[in-house]
Parts: C-alpha cells; structure tokens; sequence
C-alpha cells in the first residue's frame, strides 16, 4: 500500500498525484491542511514523519513502510520501484534534458512562490496582495520563458514521444498555479500545447486539485 500525505493545492503533491496515476498505481490520500491550525504539517504528528514540514510524503507500506519527501525524489523512487511505464526517457541525454527542465520548474520557479514564500511576504515583510502578486508573475514569467524556449527541441512531442512522464508532471502543476494567479501565458504557445494534450487524459484529470478529497 502506498500512501501519499497530500493537499489538494500543493503543487508539488500535484505532480506526485500524477506520476501515480501514469503508472496506474493505487494509493491512499493522507489530506494535511497547509493553512488550518497554522498548518497541519507544522503539527508534531507530522513533524514525527517528515521532519521537513513540508508536503508531498510518500509512505511504502510494502516496502517496510520506508518514508520519501520531496515530489521529486518521490518520482524517482517510482520509476525505479515500479520501472513499468516509465516517466524517463531511456536515451541518457534525452533524460537529461527532461530532468533539467523539470528542475527548473521544482527547483527555480516553484519555491520563490510556494505558500511559505508568500505568506512571508505578506506577513513579516509587510507587502500589499498588489505587490505579492507581481512578485508571484515575475518570477513565473521569468521561469516559463526558459521553459517554453527548452521545449523546442522536443518538437510537438511530449517528453516520451507520445506519452507524457516525468517532465509533464513538473509542468502542469506550475501551470495550473501560474492560471490561478492571473499570469500571462501567451508567450508561451509550446507550454500551452503540450497542457493541452495532457490536461484531458484521466491521469492529470484525476489529479486536479478540485476533485481531491480534501477539495475546499
């Protein structure tokens, strides 16, 4: 049994939800409220489990209930665990390429406009929503533009050819954030068109944050 400790908005428990539904695993929800009672993941409870107070955990009960953190490290975990289908390329560079991309996304992007991040803005720093937000879509702009420009050399395909993976799982968590805020997406046609080719496939509908179980 697998068990995922998730918030139906964590972006990063987005791609972890997708990555299982791509590989048509079962998996049991564990909903941790990032917001109420100041953040159930700051609870000692939690901090028992992941010591990082941080969303998404992966639990592997038939693995000796062996504890992952970070959605990318989870992802790893997956593809290695469970190598049937894949979420990589198996051409090295072309591996390399869709994990840089998704670094970017994971690592570059997604922490400078995570909840933690702007709550601190709002918070100790003192700034207006106006101004929270303009940091929100500059640093979304300034992250999607060098992935719109690294999807050029995959063409119209997705990053397994015909099947979305790894890199798509990154992607359309981000884009789903970047829509919330307002952000605008039209300088990026090659981000848009491979969203579009995923977002109607039951993996990625399945792992929208509205239709989770703990969905406000």
């Amino acid at each position: 049994m697998l068990k995922l400790y998730s918030y139906w908005r964590s972006s990063a428990a987005y791609r972890v939800r997708i990555a299982l539904n791509l590989k048509g695993l079962a998996y049991q929800q564990v909903p941790v409220h990032l917001v109420k009672d100041g953040g159930q993941q700051h609870s000692a409870d939690y901090q028992a489990l992941n010591p990082q107070q941080l969303l998404p955990l992966l639990v592997d009960e038939g693995n000796g209930g062996v504890r992952i953190a970070q959605s990318l490290a989870i992802l790893e975990y997956l593809d290695e665990v469970f190598p049937v289908p894949a979420l990589l390329p198996g051409d090295p560079a072309q591996r390399a390429q869709v994990r840089a991309l998704a670094l970017h996304i994971a690592c570059d992007i997604h922490p400078l406009n995570n909840l933690r991040v702007l709550q601190y803005l709002s918070g100790p720093l003192g700034l207006d929503d106006a101004a929270r937000d303009a940091w929100y879509r500059h640093w979304v702009d300034t992250g999607l533009a060098a992935v719109e420009a690294g999807l050029a050399g995959f063409g119209e395909r997705l990053s397994l050819g015909e099947r979305p993976g790894y890199l798509e799982a990154c992607l359309i968590p981000q884009l789903y954030n970047a829509r919330r805020f307002n952000c605008d997406l039209d300088a990026y046609p090659r981000i848009l068109a491979m969203a579009a080719r995923c977002e109607t496939l039951e993996a990625f509908a399945q792992a929208a944050p509205e239709v989770q179980p703990d969905a406000q």
